[in-house]
């Protein structure tokens, strides 16, 4: 009996044994499973993804493009930041057809009611016709045998099948627009229609993009830029990057459907964009028009292919105003290729400021020094040059002529003989000394990617013979007019050179970022005895030398110092075509210079005058005598007062930005609502603000906003909108109050 007992109690204790053993091996099992699942499992891993994916989304938080802007703060460029929303209907959102005709439905009724510009039947008809050319359903036949079919029939009748009928769906993933683009205000509103707020998953893709502004039109376009075109240029091109910005993101979490949240953890971060910078150029827009107004009239007259003109202040080297004006196949004129900065060519004579500059300083030739000009006769100079002036110089019985006489009067045959004679056997040391002067370099707008200048040096390909005359009245090398002018610019800012500046600052958020100071590149270009000489020089060309004619004693009240200059320009590879530059550059008033300029106009033989007095005089005295009268009238008008002043007019917009400005002036500021958008009426130490209608069909006041302000508000109510001039809004062509209608456009001035 003992024995029997023990034998149970052995087997018993064997079977917990391996119960036991078996639940920790179950017990580890799991547990490796778990640390399996947790850690290296990539099942785990992906679903978790998915999980995530479909609870999680995120928005992009999208960067205003910074703006371009005049000296005095004028916008040039700005930006309306618009959306455009594209529709997949090959989605899988879209596979239930009564889903999609229920969503579908309601979202064309709203769309119609929101937009005012298309039918519901039209947004309804246009979602379905899509969807059933992007969703092809394909009906295959599938036979399956029946189930309850008896070995009776089976025998006698042979197997029986039901025909079952499968859909093969063809996807066509194309994107579409269903209505027009929109702005920020208008996605808030519109987001939360069936389809657009994600009721049917995730079935349309978000594109933002920038509706740039140019106020001006196509004043200076080839300097401010574009970067919508195949070939981008300018400022819009050169600064992109800081002009862009950094966009931003948001992340969304999903709590029931239909309705979502925004969180941020320590994984999910939200990114606050960075606004593009403002950058602040030195244009002036008023003289950038007239210079543009002067040049294209006269590239009209003389039917030019292009032309150029610049103005610089002396002391800065500020781009007060940069034309580039070029003919299409039809004979009109528009902002074409910048070829004051970037197109290199044969100056002619203009470059005889750098050579009396060097014959005066390096080889220490007198003034006085006498030379045969000919009296217009084609001369030999050396062993392989034949020159000739355009005109007799000095008289038949005594040709011989010092260098004033010649600088005024541009002979070539003087300055050939006297480089050849103190540069004949240090071609070298003429060659440094043109580049000391930076003509064989650019040494601004690099960021603009111009073609490189040529100057030729000695011992090289590109110097020959007849290279060293050559270069002494033009010929031989290639500059820019941009070039041209700056050296002139030294001559006029006493001998100090300063880089051409087109940028004077960025700025974000009204803070500024960086700054571009006057950067001095040679502190003098020459001595202080020979600058007065060449200032000598510069005026008596325009007294009684060939810009006599419209800067001479008689021609303008104010005195300047010019220069003239007519080049034979090589199309190809030859002189015989008859393509000349002609140009002129000017520093005004003689006695203190504050700006110089420059003209240059590229044209063939024919029509009119080939020559640079005839061809850039005209435009160079319209500009200078403009830039004369504006000085003077600033003059007189400038009155110097301690009297704290406040301002005058305070134009409309947006609502919480004219209180801050009304603020920080202490105008006393009333209103009817604190926040949206409305118009001004500023008193003597106040600021009344009347707010814009809320009804989206209503047209709105602009009067008195700025440009910004003003197309916001109005394309903000789907109205298509054209304007012209600069400053506030005067006028607008529909009245305020009245009701908007499908398509209507406004036109609206500014001044």
């Amino acid at each position: 009996m003992d024995e029997l007992k023990k034998k149970w109690q052995k087997d018993i204790l064997q079977r917990l044994l391996i119960v036991h053993i078996v639940l920790i091996l179950a017990v580890v099992t799991i547990f490796v499973r778990l640390i399996y699942i947790q850690f290296f499992d990539q099942n785990t891993a992906d679903n978790s993804k998915r999980v995530h994916k479909s609870l999680i989304s995120s928005d992009s938080l999208y960067a205003t493009r910074g703006r371009i802007l005049s000296r005095d703060n004028r916008p040039l460029a700005s930006s309306i930041i618009r959306r455009s929303i594209f529709f997949d209907f090959a989605s899988h959102g879209f596979d239930n057809e009564k889903n999609f005709e229920k969503e579908a439905d309601s979202l064309s009724k709203l769309l119609n009611g929101y937009f005012n510009d298309k039918s519901a039947k039209y947004y309804l008809l246009k979602m379905k016709t899509t969807r059933d050319y992007a969703l092809r359903k394909e009906v295959i036949d599938y036979k399956i045998q029946q189930s309850d079919q008896s070995i009776f029939k089976k025998i006698f009748f042979g197997k029986q099948y039901d025909t079952l009928p499968i859909y093969k769906i063809t996807r066509n993933h194309t994107y579409t627009r269903l209505f027009r683009d929109i702005d920020g205000n208008e996605w808030e509103d519109i987001r939360h229609f069936p389809i657009l707020n994600q009721s049917l998953g995730r079935v349309y893709r978000t594109e933002y993009h920038d509706s740039r502004v140019y106020p001006h039109g196509n004043l200076a376009m080839r300097t401010i830029g574009r970067t919508d075109v195949e070939h981008p240029y300018g400022i819009e091109y050169a600064y992109k990057d800081s002009l862009a910005g950094r966009g931003g993101k948001i992340y969304r979490q999903y709590m029931a459907p239909n309705f979502s949240v925004e969180i941020e953890n320590d994984t999910l971060k939200t990114i606050q964009p960075i606004n593009g910078a403002d950058i602040v150029t030195t244009l002036d827009i008023e003289l950038q028009d007239i210079a543009d107004k002067a040049l294209r009239q006269m590239l009209v007259s003389q039917n030019a292919e292009w032309g150029t003109t610049v103005v610089m202040e002396c002391a800065t080297g500020d781009i007060l105003a940069m034309v580039n004006l070029s003919r299409t196949k039809t004979g009109e004129y528009y902002e074409g290729p910048n070829h004051a900065i970037a197109t290199p060519m044969e100056p002619g004579s203009t470059i005889k400021l750098a050579t009396a500059m060097i014959l005066l300083d390096k080889a220490g030739m007198s003034p006085n020094k006498l030379y045969d000009s000919g009296y217009g006769r084609r001369v030999k100079v050396g062993k392989y040059n034949h020159v000739e002036d355009s005109h007799p110089i000095g008289t038949r019985r005594n040709p011989k002529i010092d260098l004033k006489t010649a600088f005024a009067q541009s002979a070539n045959v003087y300055f050939a003989k006297a480089v050849l004679e103190h540069f004949g056997d240090r071609e070298s040391e003429y060659y440094n000394a043109l580049s000391e002067l930076k003509l064989g370099e650019h040494i601004a707008f690099k960021e603009f990617q111009p073609k490189e200048p040529i100057l030729p040096k000695p011992k090289s390909k590109n110097w020959y013979g007849s290279t060293l005359v050559y270069l002494s009245y033009g010929y031989g090398l290639e500059i820019t007019p941009i070039q041209t002018l700056t050296l002139y610019n030294a001559v006029a800012n006493g001998g100090k050179m300063v880089a051409p500046r087109l940028i004077k600052q960025m700025r974000r958020d009204g803070k500024v970022i960086a700054s571009y100071p006057v950067k001095t590149v040679v502190d003098s270009v020459c001595s202080k005895n020979t600058l007065s000489l060449l200032r000598e020089y510069l005026e008596q060309v325009a007294i009684s030398g060939t810009a006599e004619e419209y800067f001479g004693l008689d021609a303008t009240p104010f005195r300047v110092g010019a220069k003239t200059g007519t080049a034979t320009i090589a199309k190809g590879a030859k002189y015989s075509d008859g393509y000349h530059l002609g140009s002129m550059v000017t520093y005004l008033p003689a006695d203190n210079p504050r700006y110089t300029l420059i003209t240059a106009i590229y044209k063939r033989k024919g029509s009119g005058s080939i020559f640079g007095a005839k061809l850039a005089g005209p435009v160079q005295k319209q500009v200078a005598t403009y830039l004369y009268n504006r000085e003077t009238e600033w003059a007189d008008r400038l009155i110097v007062s301690d009297v704290k002043q406040l301002p005058t007019d305070v134009k409309g917009g947006n609502i919480e930005h004219i209180g801050n400005i009304s603020r920080r002036f202490d105008l006393a500021t009333s209103y009817t609502s604190p926040t949206g958008w409305g118009t001004t009426v500023t008193g003597l130490n106040s600021v009344t603000i009347t707010s814009s209608p809320a009804d989206m069909k209503i047209v709105p006041n602009t009067i008195g906003m700025g440009l910004s302000d003003a197309i916001f508000v109005l394309e903000n109510r789907g109205l298509k909108v054209s304007f012209s001039g600069a400053g506030k809004v005067v006028y607008q062509s529909k009245e305020p109050g009245t009701n908007i209608k499908p398509s209507d456009k406004i036109v609206i001035r500014l001044d």
